[in-house]
């Protein structure tokens, strides 16, 4: 248990030692999201540095390979993909600093090939335990392949996507990721657990800058890196040989943002517009308009990912007896 309160703590402070010199690098350099009154997604109303990804991919980084002691095919899977999901997802913020859009395609491309990385490494969702008779039922190589790709890159879209207004990406992050953290507690499974961990450190780091009103934005180099990781340790943790219960764990330990960009999908999808097309149909945008303050809204969200989080436990809890 102390090797998890040391990766957190150092995880936290590695991002709080690291932005504040990447907030004034980004001043320098131009590397801000600029304030666009007639887009309802911009709700900033001065320049926001936007180079916190880069603390939060150094802080996990950092913080996995000093205390997970060992260099693996997995690890380093793990570090070539996300290296994949932070460069692809700096060039696209280099692109919004510029107020430019930089195209679906090329980022769809690189972030499968970053999910492919970690299937060749090892992290795989393999199969489920029949309910019937206790036999674990290994699918088709070729279904382990899809299914691991689809969920790997949907978790990590579904995170940029919540990433609207100040804290909600980092606070569902760190929910998210603490329930991921007990659930590997309660299942035994040590390397998930410290990467739940490391990974709620980086975010509770982030959100010392990012909590309204933000000082500092993570981007989609961030934000896409967070989701990158939560996908892997569902994955490599609750997914893991899974009963058909246990199925949902990861669901609903991610609860708000799957829901609400199933819900996004399907209303883009009805009115003919583009699923990768940004627009403000997130139920964050939703409620801003409805008149709640963005400190009510992230509020809000957290406590409704939270009793998503504990149904998740709750359900770990009854797989394990």
């Amino acid at each position: 248990m102390l090797y998890y309160i040391f990766s957190f703590m150092v995880s936290c402070g590695i991002v709080l030692i690291l932005i504040p010199p990447l907030k004034n690098l980004a001043f320098k350099i131009g590397f801000v999201d600029n304030p666009q009154p007639f887009n309802d997604r911009k709700t900033h109303q001065q320049p926001i540095p936007l180079l916190a990804g880069v603390a939060i991919f150094f802080s996990f980084t950092i913080t996995y390979f000093l205390f997970i002691h060992k260099i693996s095919q997995k690890s380093l899977g793990i570090l070539l993909g996300s290296l994949l999901i932070l460069i692809i997802g700096m060039i696209d913020d280099w692109y919004k600093t510029q107020g430019k859009e930089f195209r679906a395609f090329p980022k769809f491309i690189v972030q499968i090939s970053a999910a492919i990385i970690v299937y060749f490494s090892g992290i795989t969702f393999k199969g489920f335990t029949n309910p019937f008779n206790d036999h674990f039922i290994v699918l088709p190589e070729f279904l382990q392949f899809l299914l691991t790709i689809v969920w790997i890159f949907g978790v990590s879209t579904v995170i940029n996507f919540t990433d609207g207004i100040d804290g909600l990406a980092a606070g569902l992050t760190a929910i998210s990721g603490g329930t991921l953290f007990i659930v590997a507690i309660v299942q035994s499974q040590q390397l998930s657990a410290m990467m739940s961990i490391i990974i709620v450190g980086s975010a509770l780091g982030y959100l010392r800058f990012n909590k309204p009103p933000a000082k500092m934005f993570m981007g989609d180099a961030g934000a896409t890196f967070l989701g990158f990781i939560l996908g892997i340790i569902a994955l490599d943790g609750a997914l893991k040989q899974a009963t058909v219960l246990s199925l949902f764990i990861p669901i609903l330990a991610l609860g708000v943002p799957i829901f609400d960009n199933i819900r996004v999908i399907l209303f883009r999808y009805l009115k003919g517009i583009p699923v990768y097309k940004a627009d403000a149909s997130q139920v964050h945008f939703v409620l801003l308009r409805k008149g709640l303050k963005k400190g009510e809204v992230l509020l809000f969200l957290c406590l409704v990912n939270v009793c998503f989080g504990l149904i998740s436990i709750i359900l770990s809890l009854l797989g394990n007896q």
